[in-house]
């Protein structure tokens, strides 16, 4: 590096290292790129290629030896002011403190009122669990009215394709007619579809983040498709819990109500649920009125035609499923043998009665000899949770609002809605979310109880850690102001930030406690003693905090993959680190100054110092 000018106005001249760094730099990169353009002047082509590096590196050298004295005086300029500016500073805060120490009482006081403000922030901040995050793709879940055809599904899926692909930021699409992946079933109403988006470094620029293609494909389907809904949800947290983002609660019917009963819940709690503004997307899983054919087989005509009932139930597969038959290798690769009927003869009713099924004895016998078909309704699916017969209720939380809000508010309704013996209760990441509770805040309370153990075992006083751990809540206190400025939720990532800033806070802390207190064992007075601290120890407790504090600032402004993790974690602990930066230099002296003060007035009370203050 350049060596510069020091305050009294001598000037360093460059080191050799530093001219031979910048020749070697010349010969590297500069030689290669000035030989090149040489090429294109007639009036240089004929001086040798090679010796462009060399000549590059000659005068890169003699540049920075010339130029080395004007570098040093700029910076004199800049190092000398800031060292002048910054000396300004410390004399203002010295004064500061000795202000704050002669009002110590009033100083406690105001800590007492930012406790009870940060307890304040804490019980109105949202909380959560795992931010949402944008990892590439979205998931559609298509419904439309019980009992709808699949050829009808599929142009709805079709016309949700094309319509999804003309919004920017949608790379392409894998639609799927007759299943629902969100609810695993299967039906001719249902589809599902998955938006696969841009690469992250395509729409970081445009700022197409998943959540704003989610709300534009939201506005478009319900402009342009009417004769289905369509619920769109975000990838899971975490991939294996879940098919997509959002939650779910579990509808249980303990007392076999009926599954009459059981969709009209499930449907009440929906429908009150879309009125709520902390949830959007809410769709209920369970039907008990879809239409199905019922096959009245009679039994003793089937025996009596020398029929069995595998064979009756295998031609059934056949047809209108699929029979497995066995494997075969070919091509280096094992393909399984399928059997079914083709989609032409198992489309309509009728097509039932024009079934045959084989007998060993009797040959073929029409199916319609021996079968009643009934039209009736029932449910699509039955589900089953702990025994019970259950419904899914699927949500998301809404723009501006958290998930445990949303949590919140949908178990709420659901409670509202439910008949006295049926309960409510949790599932996937909404389950996880309940189940961690507050144990994180309870891994801050114990790191904050094992750093004042080892700073008790280190000072060998149960007093003077007292001056380091008091200034934590005020860490706490900003990081979560800083969390609500930015619209965040405390979350998994927040209390891990939380936990960072103990240790973080607790070395500002130190770092004038103990110069304070080794200055007091010396005999100086604690008054003196702590402006000393304060006076020597400014200077390396800003620069290390806004080290660090510059350091998470591209967390704070994270983009791409990952980013939600990141901007929470990252906007945490920068408000954290620049209120305990600030809160840090001003209260640790005032801490230090009552707690020694009383400590020497304990151990000696007649000759204590009492005019310190």
């Amino acid at each position: 590096m350049l060596s510069p000018a020091s305050a009294s106005g001598h000037e360093a001249l460059p080191r050799p290292g530093l001219v031979l760094l910048f020749g070697w730099l010349g010969y590297a990169y500069l030689g290669p790129l000035v030989a090149t353009q040489a090429q294109t002047i007639d009036s240089l082509k004929s001086v040798d290629a090679s010796l462009w590096p060399w000549i590059s590196a000659f005068l890169s050298a003699v540049v920075i030896w010339l130029t080395a004295q004007l570098i040093n005086r700029v910076l004199a300029l800049l190092f000398g002011g800031f060292n002048r500016g910054f000396n300004a500073a410390t004399r203002a805060y010295v004064v500061v403190v000795g202000w704050m120490l002669r009002g110590s009482l009033a100083v406690l006081l105001l800590y007492a009122g930012m406790i009870y403000g940060t307890w304040y922030l804490f019980a109105i901040t949202p909380t959560g669990f795992i931010p949402p995050q944008d990892k590439g793709y979205l998931v559609l879940n298509v419904r439309l009215a019980d009992s709808a055809s699949l050829e009808r599904t599929q142009e709805v899926m079709a016309k949700v394709e094309v319509l999804a692909g003309s919004v920017p930021g949608v790379r392409h699409t894998v639609a799927l007619a007759g299943q629902s992946l969100l609810l695993n079933a299967n039906a001719a109403n249902f589809g599902s579809m998955y938006v696969m988006l841009d690469e992250f470094h395509d729409r970081v620029g445009m700022h197409r983040t998943a959540d704003s293609i989610a709300e534009e494909l939201r506005a478009l389907f319900q402009r342009e498709v009417y004769d289905a809904d369509i619920n769109i949800l975000g990838a899971p947290p975490i991939e294996g819990l879940g098919t997509a983002g959002g939650f779910k609660i579990v509808i249980q019917d303990r007392g076999d109500n009926g599954l009459d009963v059981l969709e009209t819940v499930s449907q009440s709690i929906v429908q009150d649920g879309a009125k709520d503004g902390k949830l959007r997307d809410l769709f209920a899983s369970f039907r008990a009125s879809t239409t199905w054919l019922q096959l009245d087989i009679d039994r003793d005509a089937a025996t009596k035609l020398g029929l069995s009932m595998s064979d009756v139930f295998g031609s059934l597969q056949v047809n209108f499923g699929s029979l497995y038959v066995n494997d075969f290798n070919r091509f280096g690769r094992t393909w399984q043998v399928n059997v079914q009927a083709d989609a032409k003869y198992r489309m309509q009713p009728r097509d039932l009665q024009r079934m045959y099924v084989r007998s060993a004895t009797a040959g073929t016998v029409p199916l319609a000899t021996f079968i009643n078909i009934t039209p009736v309704t029932g449910p699509l699916m039955i589900i089953r949770h702990n025994l019970y017969q259950s419904a899914f209720v699927n949500a998301d939380a809404a723009i501006g609002a958290s998930s445990g809000e949303a949590i919140t508010s949908l178990k709420r309704i659901a409670d509202e809605n439910l008949a006295p013996s049926m309960r409510a209760e949790y599932t996937e990441l909404a389950f996880l979310q309940q189940l961690a509770g507050n144990t994180a805040m309870y891994a801050f309370l114990l790191a904050v109880i094992l750093v004042f153990l080892v700073l008790a075992a280190q000072y060998e006083s149960w007093a003077l850690p007292l001056a380091v751990i008091l200034v934590v809540p005020m860490c706490l206190l900003c990081s979560v102001a800083g969390v609500i400025t930015a619209g965040m939720d405390i979350n998994i990532f927040t209390q891990i930030g939380f936990v960072v800033l103990v240790g973080l806070a607790c070395k500002n802390a130190i770092l004038i406690v103990e110069y304070a207190r080794s200055r007091n064992s010396e005999g100086i007075r604690v008054y003196e003693a702590t402006l000393d601290a304060c006076r020597l120890r400014l200077r390396p407790i800003i620069m290390t905090s806004f080290a660090f504090i510059f350091g998470v600032v591209p967390l704070v402004l994270g983009e791409g993959a990952g980013a939600e993790m990141r901007r929470t974690l990252g906007t945490a602990v920068f408000a954290g680190m620049l209120g305990v930066t600030l809160f840090g230099i001003l209260l640790t002296p005032v801490f230090f100054y009552v707690i020694q003060r009383l400590a020497n007035w304990r151990n000696q009370p007649m000759t204590g110092d009492t005019s310190a203050s």
